[in-house]
C-alpha cells in the first residue's frame, strides 16, 4: 500500500530551506527513521495558527504519520545539524544525535522557523545512542517551553508530541515519542565551535554571514561584522538570563550546545523552577557540583560567550593579539551589562521607578530574608501585590523590610495603581510548579492528559488572576527527599 502523501495546500506548509544548502561540514543529509505505530498525543493549535498552518482537513492517522516522520510534507530537505559543545566544561564534537531538522517554514509575515523532529532516530552523530526519546521528557519540553513562552521569555516552542508505538531503553523500558520543535533557528555557540575546530576560515565566514543574514540583518553591511555579532549575542543572552532569574527558572544543562545564537531558551532536559528561594538550588541529577545552579547561570552564560568569542578571533582582527584583547574586553563587560539589567529587573519586580542609591541593599535584604526563612520566591512577590497572605509574611523581619520598601516606593511620586501595574507585568502569579508538572506527566504516562491540559491552560495566562488556581500556586509540600530532574537521554 502506497504511503499517504499530505497535500501541501491542505496545511499551508511553506518550506524554504537555507541551512541545508550550506557546505557539507555543517550537516548530514538524512531522513527521520520511520516508526512502528505513530499516534498523535497533542497538537499545539495556538502555535499552528501563529505559523499559518491549518490541520483541520487532515485525518488523525495522517497527522500522526506526519509528526512521527513516517511521511514528510512537500518541500522539506531534512538534515541533522553538526555542532560541538562544552558539556560541563569538557569539549566534545557532537551534532544532532536524535533530531532531524526537516526544513524551514516561512509564514505569510515572512518569519522563518526551523521545524525539527526530536527523537527521530539515529544519525551519524548519535555516538552509540538509539536516537530516540521517551514520552515523559518530550511532554516535559512541551509544557515547560510553552510555559516559558507565556512568561514572555524567548524560547523554542513545541508544536506536537507523537507516540512512536515503540519502547525505548533507559533505566526502564519507556514509551517512545517524538517532539516537533519550532525555533527561529538551531544555530548554537556549539555550531561555531564545531566549524572553528575545523580551522577552515571560509566556512567560518560562511557561518557568520548566514547567522547575520538570518538573525541580525541590521549589521549585514558592517565592516566589523564579527565584533558586532559578538556584541549582539552578548546583549541577547544577558537579557535571557535576566528573564530566567526573574521567574526563578533553572535551565539545568547550560552547555555551549544549548546556547542559541538567537537568544532563545533551548533544550528543556533537567530544567525546573525554584520554589523556596536558595541561590544554590540545583535540580539536575547529573549536575553533581552545582555548575548550573540558579545563581551560577549568569557566570556560565559569560563563560559560554567567551567560548563563542574564541571562535570569532580569526575574523575580529588579522592581528591575533588585537583580536583577543578586543574580544576579552567585550566579554569582561558582560558583568556590567548583566548587573545593570538585573538591578532594573528587580526594581520592576518591586514596582520601583527611577533609581535610589539604597535599591541594591533593599533587594538583597529581601532575598536574604527569603533564603534564611526558606520562603517561596514567586509567592513573595505575589504577597507584595496583595495576592498571597501566607502566615510566613507575618514575620517581624519581613514587616520591617516591607516598611522600608513602602518608604522607597513613596519616592516614585506615582500612584499605587501604577506601581502594581509594573509589578503585575514582571511577577507571575503561576509558574510551572515542579510537583504539578510531575503529576501531569505521571497521569499522561497512563494515557490521561486531563491534568496535563489543565496545567497548560492555567500556564497560558501566568500574569492574570484566574479562578480556582490555588493548587497551582502552592509550592511542593516540604520533604526530606530531594527533587531531581533528568536529561531523558
Amino acid at each position: 500500500m502506497e504511503p499517504i502523501k499530505p497535500v501541501k495546500n491542505y496545511i499551508n506548509w511553506n518550506f524554504d530551506n537555507s541551512y541545508s544548502k550550506l557546505p557539507e561540514a555543517f550537516k548530514e543529509i538524512i531522513k527521520p527513521v520511520s516508526v512502528l505505530n505513530p499516534e498523535l498525543v497533542i497538537l499545539n493549535e495556538n502555535l499552528a495558527k501563529e505559523l499559518g498552518l491549518d490541520f483541520s482537513k487532515i485525518e488523525k492517522n495522517e497527522l500522526s504519520a506526519l509528526f512521527a516522520g513516517n511521511i514528510l510534507p512537500e518541500g522539506t530537505s531534512s538534515i541533522a545539524q553538526a555542532y560541538a559543545g562544552h558539556q560541563f566544561g569538557h569539549f566534545t564534537m557532537l551534532g544532532d544525535g536524535r533530531a532531524v531538522l526537516i526544513g524551514e517554514h516561512v509564514t505569510n509575515q515572512k518569519k522563518r522557523y526551523d521545524i525539527q523532529f526530536k527523537g527521530s532516530g539515529r544519525t551519524s552523530f548519535s555516538r552509540g545512542g538509539d536516537g530516540r526519546a521517551a514520552l515523559g521528557p518530550m511532554l516535559r519540553e512541551y509544557i515547560i517551553s510553552e510555559g516559558i513562552h507565556s512568561l514572555n521569555i524567548p524560547t523554542t516552542r513545541s508544536l506536537a508530541v507523537t507516540k512512536t508505538g515503540e519502547k525505548v531503553v533507559r533505566e526502564n523500558l519507556l514509551e517512545g515519542a517524538i517532539l516537533t520543535r519550532v525555533a527561529s533557528s538551531h544555530i548554537r555557540v556549539g555550531t561555531f565551535q564545531y566549524i572553528a575546530a575545523k580551522q577552515n576560515i571560509d566556512e567560518l565566514k560562511t557561518l557568520v554571514n548566514y547567522t547575520v543574514d538570518r538573525h541580525y540583518p541590521e549589521i549585514k553591511s558592517s565592516k566589523t561584522k564579527a565584533v558586532d555579532l559578538l556584541n549582539l549575542v552578548i546583549e541577547k543572552q544577558c537579557q535571557l538570563i535576566v528573564n530566567w532569574m526573574r521567574v526563578g527558572f533553572i535551565h539545568g544543562v547550560m552547555n555551549t550546545d544549548n546556547m542559541a545564537i538567537s537568544g532563545e531558551t533551548i533544550d528543556y532536559g533537567p530544567c525546573a523552577f525554584m520554589d523556596y528561594y536558595d541561590p544554590k538550588t540545583v535540580f539536575s541529577s547529573i549536575d553533581k557540583f552545582g555548575r548550573y545552579a540558579f545563581s551560577n547561570q549568569p557566570a556560565i552564560a559569560k563563560w559560554n560567550l567567551a567560548r563563542f568569542a574564541e571562535c570569532l578571533i580569526p575574523l575580529i582582527d588579522k592581528n591575533e593579539n588585537n583580536a583577543i584583547k578586543l574580544a576579552s574586553d567585550l566579554i569582561d563587560n558582560f558583568q556590567n551589562i548583566y548587573e545593570y539589567k538585573w538591578l532594573n529587573m528587580m526594581r520592576d519586580k518591586l514596582g520601583l521607578f527611577g533609581k535610589d542609591k539604597d535599591d541594591l541593599n533593599l533587594i538583597n535584604n529581601l532575598l536574604n530574608w527569603m533564603k534564611q526563612n526558606k520562603v517561596d520566591y514567586t509567592n513573595t512577590f505575589c504577597n507584595l501585590m496583595d495576592i498571597n497572605s501566607d502566615e510566613v509574611y507575618k514575620d517581624n523581619n519581613f514587616i520591617l523590610w516591607k516598611n522600608n520598601w513602602k518608604k522607597r516606593s513613596e519616592l516614585n511620586n506615582l500612584s499605587k495603581e501604577k506601581q502594581i501595574k509594573l509589578m503585575e507585568k514582571n511577577n507571575p502569579i503561576v509558574i510551572p510548579r515542579n510537583h504539578k508538572v510531575e503529576e501531569a506527566l505521571a497521569e499522561a504516562s497512563k494515557g490521561n492528559l486531563d491534568s496535563f491540559k489543565n496545567l497548560l491552560d492555567v500556564l497560558k495566562k501566568p500574569y492574570s488572576k484566574q479562578n480556582k488556581i490555588e493548587k497551582y500556586q502552592m509550592p511542593a509540600p516540604r520533604s526530606n527527599k530531594k527533587y531531581q530532574t533528568f536529561c531523558g537521554t
